[in-house]
């Protein structure tokens, strides 16, 4: 692959772009949003192309425009790819538990395309094995197959309410659809719907029960947190159903603990 100068500047010759076009172009931009960060003058476009100086977002912005480019791509010439920020959520863990709308920008994934002839969905299996193909596929064709509107949530590396069953760090998918408590006898903890809801304090996963207008907030039987009780909606208010979770069963830790302290959870 070219460098991203080198790119940039292929990219304006093949468009009949002088430097002087560039640079009344990117005036007109930093006109209209009143930003001269935006103007690209000719010694510094020359710079971009031929030193490898790199352009400020705002002129990386500029050029996306005037050379009709994705911005996103224009950024992975610089080696920022987007679509790398599902994988690197997990180098940095939040002690809160929160919403997240880190993965709606997403413009593709990877996903299986072809997999073992041999695998049999009635069998345990290491998925990565029965794999053969990984292909990339844009999310807009993933589109078809939504059915609900799903958020996504972070359990924080705090919040211990869901614990064993929820660890902190686990990510999880929400319907909103299913906001709704369903009352019920559940034959085991694993029937019972899981809520993920929003109070004044952050956000939470638990059972929920009503009582007239109050919110009952259950924590998992060996939870150290301690069952809530919360007016709803002006206290609580269920953001929805908990409906898929992935989680790392061995890497999770408080914030500000040591591998051989015992954590101290901190009770939302």
């Amino acid at each position: 692959m070219l460098p991203a100068g080198k790119s940039l500047r292929t990219l304006r010759e093949r468009l009949g772009l002088t430097m002087r076009d560039i640079e009344m172009s990117s005036a007109r931009m930093a006109e209209k949003y009143r930003n001269e960060e935006f103007s690209i003058p000719p010694s510094r476009l020359s710079d971009i192309e031929t030193k490898g100086v790199l352009p400020n977002i705002f002129r990386l912005y500029t050029l996306s425009v005037i050379y009709r480019r994705d911005f996103r791509e224009l950024l992975s010439w610089y080696g920022i790819d987007l679509n790398n920020m599902a994988a690197d959520l997990g180098m940095i863990a939040p002690p809160k538990s929160h919403m997240s709308e880190a993965l709606s920008g997403l413009a593709s994934v990877q996903v299986p395309i072809r997999l073992d002839p041999a695998f049999s969905e009635q069998r345990t299996a290491n998925l990565g094995r029965m794999v053969e193909q990984w292909g990339l596929v844009p999310l807009s064709y993933l589109a078809q197959f939504a059915h609900s509107d799903f958020t996504y949530g972070y359990i924080g590396t705090q919040d211990f309410t869901m614990y064993p069953i929820l660890p902190p760090g686990s990510f999880v998918q929400v319907d909103e659809e299913k906001n709704k408590v369903l009352e019920g006898a559940w034959r085991s903890e694993y029937e019972r719907p899981i809520y993920f809801v929003e109070t004044r304090e952050g956000h939470t996963c638990c059972w929920c029960s009503m009582r007239k207008d109050d919110l009952i907030l259950q924590p998992h039987p060996l939870s150290p947190v301690q069952i809530r009780v919360l007016r709803h909606p002006q206290e609580a208010e269920i953001i929805g159903q908990v409906v898929g979770v992935a989680m790392k069963l061995t890497e999770w830790q408080a914030v500000g603990s040591s591998p051989g302290s015992k954590a101290q959870p901190t009770l939302n």
